[in-house]
């Protein structure tokens, strides 16, 4: 590891996707696919797809390519006209070496002895490469560098023409985090792994028919009605039956991924019952009582800690303030091909405002610090607009790991806070002081027990290896 704040790749970490799909008559399922993309897009970015049927196992529609959900669909209100009784939504970012090319956008779309088959993954498999290479070795070809066609050519090779049995038996080799959103033509299923990494919900539409997602932001969006979540190791079936349900992954316990709260998710999301905006904000006011600093004003960096920056305001007294300006218009700072402009994006993408900053001591509360090169050029962007001080507040704790189940982190050694002591840091991103929430107090906001969640890239501690 270097010396000094790490340059390279990725300055946050990112959700790898976000899935949907519903199974409904006399339904715009299409086009309230499309809506529910539009609420799942910060969890993917690079690419968008639809795939829409109108069941009896008649031919499936797809239509997907690189871009935002709007780009992709410029024209989503003709979706309207798509006559259809099911539909699979997906957005994505790449994870790892997979490639940023069209044939690896989902839904995927793969013939088999049975007809089609679609698939929507949000989540990462562990034994990706042992599969691939058994199938391989029984004549696969694959058409995709995803991990997510691993399970269609499993389901291909089983030989049940139920899709229901031909998923139970294969499921449960698959190791890893997966939340799946699949479709025979016939039905529309849902499966989450046996650890529940990756969340995905299920509500019911307002007239008739059920719709899947990864978040409940989705159901608001389109009308529908929260029932449950997808339990760990649970297949969920919408048909003409309605909905049904069993357990394919025995001894499954929940182990859902705690960054949800702090970052992923969106604030008007519940997971597990408990309200993401209201967790990130009891996180800023036990960061406040945890790490109290004597300052001028509170700012968060926008989006994601405004949450937790205006609860640690509250907490401590102090003015919250808008400190930073977001430029909506410039792509995510990761997303750049060479350091020079990631470094140049920030300064694009965050401005301070100087009358507010000029002469103050200033605490800015993030969620998170991956590599320190945004922080770094964050409190150098303060400082120049005039601040006297740049007390930074982190209401998560330092990330020692890196994510094996679904989201794009880097190597441990590039991150800033591995086999480095919380001292250091603020020598090397310009801070004045730094305070990272513990992790006993991030658990204690979310308000359920620690055992319900990964926290692996704070502890070390994985869940399932490969």
């Amino acid at each position: 590891m270097s010396d000094g704040v790490i340059t390279t790749g990725c300055q946050t970490l990112r959700e790898t996707c976000g899935v949907c799909g519903g199974y409904a008559e006399d339904q715009p399922l299409a086009f309230l696919t499309c809506f529910a993309l539009y609420a799942l897009q910060h969890r993917g970015q690079e690419s968008a797809g639809i795939a829409a049927g109108p069941g009896g196992g008649r031919k499936i529609w797809l239509k997907r390519g690189l871009g935002l959900v709007s780009e992709v669909f410029p024209e989503s209100a003709d979706l309207k006209g798509i006559v259809c009784k099911l539909a699979v939504g997906h957005v994505r970012y790449p994870y790892g070496n997979e490639g940023s090319s069209p044939e690896n956008t989902q839904p995927l779309k793969l013939r088999y002895r049975y007809g089609e088959l679609v698939i929507a993954h949000n989540g990462h498999l562990l034994n990706a490469s042992a599969l691939r290479e058994e199938l391989e070795c029984q004549g696969a070809i694959f058409q995709t560098d995803t991990d997510s066609e691993l399970l269609a050519h499993m389901v291909a090779r089983q030989g049940s023409s139920s899709l229901e049995e031909a998923l139970a038996a294969v499921v449960p080799r698959l190791k890893g985090a997966f939340a799946f959103v699949i479709s025979d033509g016939h039905r529309v299923i849902g499966l989450r792994d046996g650890f529940g990494f990756r969340p995905l919900s299920v509500a019911s539409l307002e007239e008739n028919g059920y719709f899947l997602a990864s978040e409940t932001c989705a159901f608001d969006t389109i009308g529908a009605t929260f029932i449950r979540d997808v339990e760990p190791g649970e297949m969920v079936v919408l048909d003409d039956d309605g909905l049904h349900s069993r357990q394919i992954i025995p001894e499954s316990r929940p182990n859902l991924c705690i960054f949800e709260y702090i970052y992923f998710a969106r604030p008007d999301s519940n997971l597990l019952g408990r309200n993401v905006h209201l967790v990130r904000k009891e996180l800023g006011r036990r960061l406040a009582r945890e790490h109290p600093v004597q300052a001028d004003i509170v700012s968060g960096v926008p989006d994601s800690s405004i949450a937790a920056a205006s609860g640690f305001a509250e907490e401590a007294g102090l003015p919250y303030e808008m400190a930073l300006v977001k430029n909506r218009y410039i792509g995510r700072t990761f997303i750049k091909p060479t350091q020079k402009m990631r470094e140049e994006g920030v300064d694009l993408k965050l401005n301070a405002v100087k009358k507010i900053v000029d002469s103050k001591k200033v605490v800015l509360v993030d969620d998170s610090i991956v590599r320190g090169t945004t922080s770094l050029k964050l409190i150098k962007i303060m400082k120049r607009a005039g601040a006297k001080e740049v007390h930074l507040r982190i209401s998560s704790p330092p990330l020692i790991g890196s994510c094996y189940y679904g989201i794009d982190t880097p190597d441990p050694h590039e991150l800033i806070a591995y086999q480095r002591k919380v001292t250091e840091i603020p020598m090397l991103i310009g801070a004045d002081s730094i305070g990272y929430l513990s992790l006993g107090e991030v658990v204690a906001a979310i308000g359920l027990p620690a055992d319900n969640f990964c926290r692996a890239c704070f502890t070390g501690d994985y869940p399932v290896r490969e």
